[in-house]
């Protein structure tokens, strides 16, 4: 991460802050599932963004007009929407298991090691207490959810086996134990495993077949949108090192940053506005996995014995998410606050699945009709 500094008392003051107000102001539904959009929608797609606080991405002088214009006017501004934590791989993490950041998911696991559990059980909260990157079999994902109800799921990697000395081409990630050579983009290979959370759990990469069906380039995309049939319940689509708007500029000599972030989006998301499976029952979740502070929301709490999610504060900063779908009103905008673990508890709600780790904390609510105000069903 290129943008930590460390806080004066006044910021770690004021972060605290946001992080209690946000909590003690985010609403108690009375039931997830309830909402008629619950039952509705039966295709997630899920593009993750990188490195950009809300008042930058969605402010006056946004360098990403189509996400914070165009896009916003065809669907849902959630202005109250928290990363959970820093750096960025503990954020991927939580939105596919419920597990709070440690130290080694903090620093990005630039060494490719297993997770070394300090208990032999998760706690009350869904957490397994130690320190590490790959996590053991007993840690689930929603995924894994998924494969047990028979729904379908796809890891799409932008780059991935560009450069097979770096990565496989499906099912890519450094070997246990090795330095990750995938941390920085080349020339030839802007993949980076810490943007694909799949990798990190074993009850995904120990099935190698299993996992390199499910973990594939994001061209393959292309043709799996074009029935329903063949397009995942679960896309989970991340950019490339240059088109997620992480490095700016690329080694290529693109601008990269929120400019070829926006670029990408103006590429992918009319492809996805106009699949089958979206202009049925779809939803298309864009948002960021960090900001530049440390504010949170929706009681959002350390893993046991562990470090504050955000080094110095308990989150990862406030960065919006755009929320696309057939039931959401263009020019929707919620002020309800949301975090990682809602999405994962609004995944895990419209699939119909329990909710993992610290999405099932009660300050932690799916997206409800705040977001999806067109209801099923309607014109």
């Amino acid at each position: 991460m290129k943008w930590l500094h460390p806080m004066t008392q006044l910021q770690q003051y004021v972060a605290t802050m946001v992080f209690a107000v946000a909590s003690v102001c985010s609403p108690l539904h009375a039931d997830d599932r309830s909402s008629p959009s619950a039952t509705a929608i039966h295709h997630v797609f899920l593009i993750m963004l990188e490195n950009e606080p809300f008042d930058i991405t969605f402010g006056a002088q946004t360098s990403s007009p189509y996400l914070s214009h165009e896009l916003t006017a065809q669907g849902a501004l959630l202005t109250q929407y928290y990363g959970i934590g820093h750096n960025s791989l503990g954020n991927y993490i939580a939105l596919i298991s419920g597990q709070a950041p440690n130290p080694a998911t903090q620093k990005d696991c630039q060494n490719f090691v297993n997770f070394h559990p300090t208990a032999r059980q998760l706690d009350a909260n869904g957490q397994l207490a130690g320190q590490g990157c790959v996590y053991p079999s007993s840690v689930k994902t929603v995924t894994d959810q998924m494969r047990d109800a028979g729904l379908s799921w796809k890891g799409y990697m932008e780059g991935m086996g560009n450069n097979p000395r770096r990565e496989a081409p499906r099912c890519g990630h450094a070997a246990i134990g090795a330095v990750d050579q995938t941390y920085r983009e080349t020339l030839t290979d802007r993949y980076a495993d810490k943007h694909n959370p799949f990798v990190y759990f074993h009850s995904i990469i120990d099935d190698k077949a299993y996992c390199s069906q499910h973990i594939v380039p994001l061209d393959a995309l292309r043709s799996d949108l074009q029935q329903p049939g063949t397009t995942p319940n679960l896309a989970f689509i991340t950019p490339d090192l240059c088109h997620d708007g992480h490095d700016a500029p690329c080694l290529n000599g693109e601008t990269g940053g929120p400019i070829s972030a926006d670029a990408f989006l103006r590429d992918w998301v009319p492809r996805i506005m106009a699949s089958p499976a979206f202009r049925k029952d779809g939803v298309l979740i864009i948002t960021f996995d960090e900001g530049t502070d440390a504010s949170a929301c929706c009681g959002e709490e350390p893993l046991g014995g562990g470090p504050p999610p955000g080094q110095y504060g308990p989150g990862g900063g406030r960065i919006g998410a755009v929320v696309l779908s057939p039931f959401v009103k263009p020019g929707t905008v919620s002020h309800t606050p949301y975090n990682h673990y809602a999405t994962l508890r609004s995944m895990e709600t419209w699939f119909g699945l329990d909710y993992l780790g610290y999405a099932a904390q009660p300050l932690v609510h799916a997206f409800g009709e705040d977001v999806f105000t067109r209801p099923p069903g309607s014109d």
